[in-house]
This record gives structure tokens, sequence and C-alpha cells, in this order.
């Protein structure tokens, strides 16, 4: 199982001492984020992709490119990668590139993003939002998979005899996850094509989660990918740590309070108890988690959300230390003595570059 950490980004006061980073600094700060995220062993590093304020993340392909030559072993994902608002050329050629640039430690995760005003601003209308979420990732699809494409659809111009350069890296295009947190037609694209489904649950009840993931489960198993447990889940996640719970929900509170994601509503005592943020000990944390699989089954990549809400980045990195130090070795052991032998890891380069081998190799005899 893959553990990590994403990124939305977001520049916010420190409300505890009104201190404001530029955009410099925070994106200077997400650079050591990253690498903090390596040094102690997690797999996988994600970032948002946002084009307004009080975010950064404008050009993730950048952003993780520089990771990529920074790191060895982290995987480098999208938090989200605007499939409505992107040409999907674009993301072909952005991310097949980076592919070779990391020599396969890529994968995505597509969404239709949380800020509607993004469409008009690259000429698209937010009521065609799931339209263009289904027409461009067929398309873009294709351009991975096909060297010579011709295409006609509605969104954007057609394609005449048009290849997509470079071609992924070694012939296999990087794996895709498909996020979404309240639509049922994205968990069914997921399933359909037999990608991954990632709930980014920090907003939402149990309940709901599972309703959108047994969808997903489902309609995997209905499209001939493999039984319902053996479909590709990811969740995401908020935890504050501090040795002493009462300390760690002390701490916390001024900037839940004032975060711009999910600040100014309900408590933190009611957040807390309705959604999976924890705020505690590790060990509370570590309980928590324990409990996504019994509710939504053994599931493939847990990314937790560690800089929002104006944390300063010495509290992050400290955060990140007991992540990957005291939380997830423990959750690996536990999630690996649970899991059946059937139900697979989360893909990756290697894995899938096997698989299309083996597949190959199959039709060769």
């Amino acid at each position: 199982m893959q553990f990590g950490i994403f990124s939305v980004g977001d520049v916010t006061p420190d409300p505890t001492d009104g201190t404001v980073p530029t955009e410099h600094e925070r994106i200077k700060a997400m650079v050591t984020i990253a690498l903090k995220a390596e040094e102690v062993g997690l797999d996988v590093f994600a970032t948002g992709e946002h084009h307004n304020p009080p975010f950064v993340p404008s050009s993730p392909t950048t952003f993780l490119g520089y990771i990529a030559a920074r790191t060895e072993r982290l995987v480098l994902s999208t938090a989200t990668t605007l499939i409505t608002t992107n040409d999907p050329v674009k993301i072909a050629e952005d991310y097949a590139y980076l592919q070779h640039l990391a020599d396969g430690r890529v994968d995505l995760m597509m969404g239709r993003g949380n800020t509607g005003p993004v469409y008009p601003w690259f000429g698209k209308d937010i009521r065609d939002g799931i339209a263009l979420a289904v027409e461009n990732y067929a398309l873009l699809r294709r351009l991975w998979r096909e060297d010579v494409v011709d295409w006609e659809g509605r969104y954007r111009t057609p394609l005449q005899s048009f290849t997509s350069t470079p071609r992924p890296l070694d012939g296999v295009p990087p794996f895709v996850w498909h996020g979404s947190i309240r639509s049922p037609q994205i968990a069914e694209q997921a399933a359909y094509y037999g990608d991954g489904f990632f709930h980014n649950n920090i907003f939402w009840p149990v309940e709901h989660t599972r309703r959108m993931i047994e969808l997903y489960r489902r309609r995997y198993e209905h499209y001939g990918h493999g039984t319902a447990d053996q479909a590709i889940v990811g969740l995401g996640g908020q935890v504050f740590m501090r040795r002493n719970s009462q300390d760690a929900v002390r701490e916390f509170r001024p900037y839940f309070d004032n975060a711009p994601v999910y600040g100014h509503g309900p408590s933190l005592e009611e957040f807390t108890e309705q959604t999976p943020l924890t705020v505690g000990s590790p060990q509370q944390v570590i309980d928590r988690t324990m409990t996504f699989r019994e509710h939504f089954g053994d599931y493939q990549r847990q990314l937790f959300l560690m800089d929002h809400a104006g944390l300063p980045l010495r509290t992050v990195l400290e955060q990140i230390d007991m992540l990957g130090e005291e939380v997830v070795p423990v959750l690996r052991r536990e999630m690996a003595a649970r899991r059946p032998a059937h139900v697979p890891d989360a893909p990756t380069h290697a894995s899938l570059r096997a698989a299309a081998a083996s597949a190959s190799a199959g039709v060769d005899a």
C-alpha cells in the first residue's frame, strides 16, 4: 500500500501571528515538504492544480519536474489535473515528458477542481463539466495509446493524423486516478476504464464516501476488470498530531477555524466526528486510519493533507517526521497483515510495464 502527502498549495495567513508567506516562500516550502516526504520514507507526493488566489500550484508539471530531479524513489502525482479546462493534447505531452524525466515515477489524478470561475478563464462552460471530463479523457487515452490519432469531438478542434510527443516511457502511459467527492459519473468513468478512483474524503461523512466507493467497485467488476475488492481505491484525509491529544487540539484549533477550505463552518469537534480529520496523538491517527479499511475495504493509496491553513513550515515538517517515523510504519504492517493475497497493490510504472510485456507475450504465443 502507498502512503503519502498532498498539498493544495494555499497561501494562508498564520492565524496565531498574522504572518503571510509570499508566493515565492510558499512554493519553496512545498519543495521542502516534498523532499521531506522522501526523506522519511513516504511513497507519494501529490500537488493540486489551481489558477486562482490564494493558491500557487498553477503549473504542476514544472513543480514535479523539479522534484523529480531532486528525488530518487518518490512517486510524483497530481492531486488534481484539470481534465475539464486543460487541453488533453497538452496533458498528454506534458505528462509523458515528465514521465521520461522522472524515469516513470509519475501518475495523475483527473479532476474538475473546486473553483467555478476557472471554466470561463479557459474558454469553457461549467455546465459542461461532466461532459468535458468524459470527452477529454477519452481523447487523452487515445493520444497515449495510439501513435497516430484521427479524432473529432464537441469541445476542441479535430485532430488529423496527429502524434503526441514524446510517446509514453516504455510505451506505458502514466497510471490515472479519477478524483471526485460527489459525482457518480466520475466513479463510473474510472470503473469503465479500469482506472483508479480517489475519494478525497476530507469533507465527507463515512456514509457518503462508502456509497461512492461501492458504486465504483460494483461497476469495476461489471466492466470485467476484476472482482469488486480488486478495484484500485485511494483516500485522502488530514491529520494534526502532538504527543498529547489535548495539545494537538489546542494548537490546531485556530488553524482549523480560519482554514480557506473548511474554516468558519462546523466546529473542530463536529468536523473530527463526522469526517476523517484526525487531531490527536500518533496512535489516534493510526487507529482512525485503520477504520478506513473497515468502512471502505482494502485500498491502495492513502494521502494526507499536512500543510493547509497557514501552518508554519517548521510545524509541517514536524508533522511529516511523526507521520513517517511513527504512523506509516504501523499502518503498513497492519494493512499488509489484513490484505488478502488477491487484492493488488497500487499500480506503478514497473508493474504496468510488466503487465504490458506479459500481455504482449501472450498475444505472440
